[in-house]
């Protein structure tokens, strides 16, 4: 999982970090040192979870809750102060923080914590799980007519929670995928049936069309398909 440390005091970060490690060591933890840097972190990855310190250069720890809640950012954060103000705990909960911890960070809270937030969400785990059920079974049957609606029957969920999870999980939507999957399992059968047509190959790998087939590869791979087995075969 990746966790994200914020926090202005190199010591800090250091600290936090091993104290994460060393019971979660196969964790990915990212750490900035303010709101700008970490707005970049999430901007590029995905944190399921974040401690971040209220008192930081610029714009705070407050405000950088605010830029999660106000960009749909999944993240679920612990405020860490060294001050024990009611006030920040009132703007917190405004926020729907999931936690609030006072500097210095004692362990046993800080695991606390940790172990709550994974007890809430064990539904994240289930989510990849389901994903990877999901693309084995577009590996095993991508010769075939693979819809979402189908495949959503088959986990147990309706297409529009797959589809919302699967685009969230791999980056891609579904169709994209598995448009590009096919086409690269098309460009390995040319390789190896060269003497192969191009309506076998496209019945192979799961289009009922060859002209769909063609169109889609020159639009993926920018040359059709015949273009391809020239340069390659």
């Amino acid at each position: 999982m990746n966790l994200l440390i914020i926090d202005d005091e190199p010591l800090e970060l250091e600290q936090l970090t091993y104290l994460v490690k060393k019971q979660y060591t196969n964790w990915n933890i990212y750490t900035a040192e303010d709101a700008v840097e970490a707005k970049q972190l999430v901007k590029t990855h995905s944190f399921p979870l974040a401690f971040v310190d209220i008192q930081l250069p610029g714009d705070t720890g407050l405000d950088f809750c605010e830029y999660l809640r106000t960009n749909d950012i999944d993240t679920e954060v612990v405020l860490i102060t060294a001050y024990q103000d009611f006030s920040y705990a009132k703007q917190g909960i405004r926020l729907n923080v999931l936690d609030y911890l006072v500097k210095p960070v004692i362990e046993n809270e800080l695991i606390k914590v940790i172990e709550d937030f994974l007890q809430k969400n064990t539904f994240t785990e289930t989510k990849s799980v389901l994903i990877n059920k999901v693309l084995d079974i577009v590996r095993e049957e991508y010769d075939q007519k693979l819809q979402l609606s189908d495949l959503a029957r088959k986990v147990y969920v309706t297409p529009t929670y797959l589809s919302k999870k699967f685009t969230e999980i791999v980056g891609v939507k579904f169709t994209d995928y598995i448009n590009h999957f096919r086409i690269q399992k098309a460009k390995q059968l040319m390789l190896e049936n060269p003497d192969w047509s191009l309506f076998q190959i496209a019945e192979h790998v799961g289009f009922s069309s060859q002209h769909h087939f063609s169109n889609l590869f020159k639009k993926i791979e920018g040359i059709t398909p015949s273009q391809f087995k020239e340069k390659h075969i």
